[in-house]
């Protein structure tokens, strides 16, 4: 028989697929005889015989003869390491390089609206903006009540002004003094960072209260809470104004370093966020700030922590 013809070489390939389809058949009944190991040794039995049948199909098919065993693929790891979520700090962190840190840091954070006019975060820029306008404007209308109200008398007792401003301090100090216990490293620069952004948030709020003068809503006297812009007197160390609230802005700078740096475990935002939001509406109920301080002492608090003092992209 001789391939050189067309009608030969289409009658050779219909004979080698009959003896195919009767050769599969048979590997069938050895694999459910024997198993899927024999499975491969009788292929090659059935290439062989092909081969010994019809010899042109070598010139044809070079590899039939070829060896070809079936591939036992590894099974999935079935416990995968995740990988840990936690952000390790960008540059070197101690006592000594805490005052260098915050000197350093003062660049990208009064450099931040020129990098946002450039379009690095302007939409999120754009909506703290707007959403500040607009309590700034609301606030005529909600801070009568907070002056009427003795609702709060107790609650304020409790979250008066000093007690937030030492809660928010011991929260980075007695982690540190755990994370020293147990030599957690970790933990020890966790407490040195949000120090660091507590440092970096009241600079900015001391400059800007100095700026705008704001009174404070208890300061008001004549009922007119619109006009409040330039209106304070007071030490310049401390801040003249009330906008942004000092105490939202250290205690949202805390939060942020700990939310960010421990987001591993799923309710450490939750406690961290919702504790800097207590602070607050402490300072609101207390008639210490507008609700406009506080929501812009917030944002602020947030984004130092995050694109200074942590780095985040």
């Amino acid at each position: 028989m001789h391939c050189s013809k067309r009608s030969g070489c289409f009658l050779l390939l219909v004979m080698a697929g009959l003896q195919s389809g009767v050769a599969l058949s048979r590997a069938q009944d050895v694999n459910s005889e024997f198993g899927i190991r024999n499975a491969g040794s009788a292929s090659n039995l059935h290439s062989r015989d092909l081969s010994a049948q019809f010899p042109n199909l070598n010139r044809l098919f070079p590899d039939l003869n070829s060896e070809s065993p079936i591939p036992n693929p590894e099974p999935p790891n079935p416990n995968p390491q995740p990988p840990d979520p936690s952000p390790q700090p960008d540059r070197e962190v101690s006592w000594k390089l805490l005052v260098p840190n915050i000197l350093h840091d003062q660049k990208p954070i009064w450099l931040f609206p020129v990098s946002a006019a450039r379009g690095r975060h302007l939409k999120p820029t754009i909506g703290i903006i707007v959403a500040t306008v607009g309590l700034v404007a609301l606030d005529p209308h909600d801070a009568p009540y907070f002056r009427r109200t003795t609702a709060f008398n107790n609650f304020n007792k409790v979250f008066s002004s000093s007690n937030m401003a030492l809660g928010t301090a011991i929260v980075p100090l007695s982690f540190y003094a755990v994370g020293l216990a147990r030599r957690d490293s970790f933990a020890q620069h966790t407490s040195l960072l949000a120090g660091e952004a507590v440092a970096d948030a009241e600079i900015l709020a001391t400059v800007m209260k100095n700026i705008d003068r704001r009174l404070r809503p208890r300061d008001v006297t004549n009922g007119d809470y619109a006009d409040t812009w330039f209106k304070a007197y007071g030490r310049v160390i401390s801040g003249r104004g009330s906008f942004p609230s000092g105490h939202e802005i250290a205690a949202f700078s805390v939060a942020t370093v700990f939310a960010d740096r421990y987001r591993r475990h799923r309710w450490a935002p939750w406690v961290a966020y919702g504790l800097a939001g207590l602070v607050g509406f402490s300072r609101v109920t207390l008639q210490a700030h507008f609700p406009s301080d506080v929501f812009a002492g917030a944002a602020l608090g947030y984004v130092i922590s995050h694109f200074a003092v942590l780095q985040q992209k």
